[in-house]
């Protein structure tokens, strides 16, 4: 029996069934359990039935929704409806009418590909997600599509915490969020009111901790001491392929536990286990995040496939009739709910909203009473900061004569940044000395040795991929602006999350990517990026900035703060780079905010025009210097540039003028879009001094020259 090993439970914590025992418990061990006991008793008879109908019904909306659409995945949201159940219609705080209250509780489905569980909940604790809406799942326009989708142009579904889909991202993201509700804590309660102090759920499966990222986000958790997350372990001993015996025997408790989780272990069907261990996890404020192992049968209520692999998906579509008969679903109807469980919880609505107007009235005196947080807050949640065109003004020019490396001038901008936009926050993959994106006098976040959960700048340790996902989550969470740092060729390492970023439209977040191409140089091939630049080009709706001087890196930074609809990457040099200082300071940051500029433009009739970026933009204006007909065209960001006005683009690249070249320390594919020939590197760079290698490979003045005089 698949609860062969809990069967104990039961005896060993009367009144706590599913319990699993504990070898040698420790006295924490024991405080745990004897809370959950407590907790378990206060769940009432009434409530525990209601809860279980809810259940069951919302394994009916699943069915229906997926076998109207003949597609999707039935596993999860019918062997883990006890765990929504109590998530909805107990233990989270919430409000339907409100749905982006800044202190609710989160919930993220990392195991995204069981979205109608969500849906179905959502729509039983009153979001505004009509039952049409759980009709037209899967379906062009709708409000339910395939994987839940952060609130964006394309959805905007109510109660959607997180994008998710790609298995491990949402627990990850949910450690983000974690993260900022701890920092909003320290910057916004007082010691007279406390207005902030919710919880971050996340539902994963087996998949997502088989990822490596939640390896790294719980290692950070951890040691962060993010005791306001609980992510619930939906363990159905399940995978796509195969059972999970088949790809996975470590025992993922003792794994959590030597991370520094509080870990429970519990039968996830089993309504006073799954209320009592929720209950324990929240009320327990030591230190440690909470992973709870909820034992589920997957596919739970229809015989045919619960508990195989066959369950994972849509191939219990024959049997949904009969399935839903079996667990008390009225023959015939579908999508059904029971007038018993609306009014369940139009009274958990009443609850919370009872709840709500208390913290409303906290906030109201809060604010009175701290009139300047409390504008820094309501900014921070609008995300209200100063135009682009307004802050670049706001910014001392560098006044930079001598050659500079950007992320030299990047560490310059990054403390006017965090002077004008107080809600930045700035991390790195251990590489804060290096990518120079550290805050002075921002102090570090964290717990322990000199940290505090007001600092300003994150050390993630060497996890990038996880550093991606927790800067999103900072982003979805709503209050805090984040970017985080490491080397342009380390950027695999998290550029899943950097595409979803792009697909959930997350304007808080920014990465700063530095050492950007064979000018890193002894270090050689395996640090020198030739395809990484504009392979993060090729993500629709990601900005991608790389600035050839200090003046294009403040209006860089400027973009990366003021972008609404998209995040943005930053892209920094090690080496040196001249100035353009011909061309005045306003000048360059107005051009850089547009995409492309002229950087130098032709003393007679135009013959040709170069086109370079980043470093490349000093040999085009060295090489044209004796080249009346050249015109030189900066283009840090041709995202930005392609939304620009077609006046706009026709005055910087004129149609009349066909004879174009481009350059860049990368591969040249990309470029052919704007220029007829390319000097580029479309090959490995290899070790040595990086002046030599970009000599040797052709990123010169001298070659360029050559190559624009050969042209016809």
């Amino acid at each position: 029996m698949k609860f062969s090993m809990l069967a104990i439970a039961a005896t060993a914590f009367a009144g706590v069934q599913g319990f699993a025992p504990v070898a040698n418990p420790s006295a924490r061990v024991m405080a745990m359990q004897n809370t959950a006991i407590q907790m378990a008793a206060a769940v009432d008879v009434d409530t525990k039935a209601a809860l279980a109908t809810a259940a069951n019904e919302a394994r009916g909306l699943a069915m229906d929704s997926i076998a109207a659409a003949n597609s999707g995945h039935m596993g999860l949201p019918l062997g883990a409806a006890e765990i929504g159940a109590s998530l909805y219609g107990s233990q989270m705080s919430y409000n339907a009418k409100d749905p982006t209250w800044v202190n609710r509780d989160r919930f993220i489905l990392s195991a995204g590909h069981g979205s109608m569980f969500l849906y179905s909940w959502l729509n039983l604790a009153g979001f505004d997600l009509p039952i049409d809406e759980l009709k037209n799942f899967r379906q062009h326009n709708s409000m339910t599509p395939g994987h839940p989708e952060f609130p964006n142009s394309e959805h905007n579904t109510p109660g959607i915490e997180s994008t998710t889909g790609p298995l491990g991202q949402g627990v990850a993201n949910a450690v983000g969020l974690a993260v900022s509700e701890k920092m909003a804590e320290a910057v916004y309660n007082t010691d007279d009111h406390k207005i902030f102090g919710h919880h971050i759920f996340a539902l994963a499966g087996d998949g997502c901790f088989q990822e490596g990222v939640t390896a790294e986000a719980a290692a950070f958790a951890a040691h962060e001491k993010l005791d306001n997350l609980v992510i619930l372990y939906d363990a159905n001993e399940v995978t796509l392929d195969k059972m999970a015996e088949y790809t996975q025997s470590e025992d993922i408790l003792k794994r959590y536990e030597a991370y520094g989780w509080e870990t429970y272990d519990i039968d996830g069907h089993d309504l006073d286990a799954v209320e009592a261990a929720i209950a324990a996890a929240k009320a327990s404020d030591n230190g440690k995040p909470k992973f709870i192992k909820c034992n589920t049968i997957i596919g739970k209520g229809m015989e045919e496939t619960e508990g195989t692999n066959a369950a994972h998906g849509e191939a219990g579509v024959p049997y949904v009739d009969k399935a839903k008969v079996s667990i008390g679903i009225p023959e015939g109807e579908k999508w059904y709910v029971s007038e018993g469980t609306r009014d369940f919880f139009k009274g958990v609505q009443d609850k919370n909203q009872a709840a709500y107007d208390e913290w409303q009235a906290t906030y109201k005196a809060w604010s009175s009473a701290n009139p300047d947080l409390a504008k820094q807050l309501e900014d921070s949640v609008a995300d209200n900061v100063m135009p682009a065109d307004a802050m670049i003004k706001e910014i001392p020019e560098m006044n930079v004569d001598a050659a500079e490396a950007t992320r030299v001038s990047g560490y310059k901008v990054i403390q006017e940044i965090s002077k004008l936009v107080p809600q930045y926050r700035s991390g790195s993959a251990d590489l804060h000395g290096s990518c120079r994106n550290y805050i002075d006098n921002g102090g570090n976040y964290g717990a322990g040795f000199d940290k505090s959960y007001a600092g300003k700048n994150l050390y993630f340790g060497i996890r990038e991929h996880a550093m991606g996902s927790i800067l999103n989550g900072i982003a979805y969470h709503g209050l805090f602006k984040a970017s985080g740092s490491t080397f342009l060729v380390f950027a695999d390492y998290l550029r899943p999350t950097i595409r979803v970023a792009g697909l959930a439209e997350l304007g808080r977040v920014s990465y700063v990517f530095t050492h950007d191409s064979i000018g890193v140089g002894e270090d050689g091939p395996t640090h020198q990026p030739v395809e990484t630049v504009s392979g993060l080009r090729a993500f629709p709706n990601v900005d991608v900035y790389r600035p050839a001087d200090a003046e294009e890196t403040v209006a860089a930074y400027v973009s990366s703060v003021t972008r609404k609809d998209g995040p943005t990457v930053l892209i920094f040099s090690r080496q040196n780079l001249e100035q353009n200082n011909a061309v005045s300071a306003a000048e360059r940051r107005e051009g850089t905010l547009k995409g492309a500029y002229v950087a130098k433009k032709e003393s007679g009739d135009l013959d040709v025009i170069v086109i370079a970026t980043g470093s490349e933009v000093q040999h085009a204006l060295e090489a044209t210097k004796d080249m009346p007909g050249a015109r030189v065209v900066s283009m840090p960001c041709m995202e930005a540039y392609e939304r620009q006005s077609d006046e706009y683009k026709e005055s910087v690249l004129p149609s009349t003028c066909t004879k174009r070249i481009a350059m860049e320390a990368g591969i040249t594919g990309l470029w052919y879009k704007y220029a007829s020939k390319v000097v580029g590197v479309d090959r490995y760079g290899f070790s040595a001094p990086g002046d030599f290698v970009m000599e040797t490979l052709g990123m010169s003045a001298a070659n360029l020259k050559k190559e624009i005089e050969a042209m016809a």
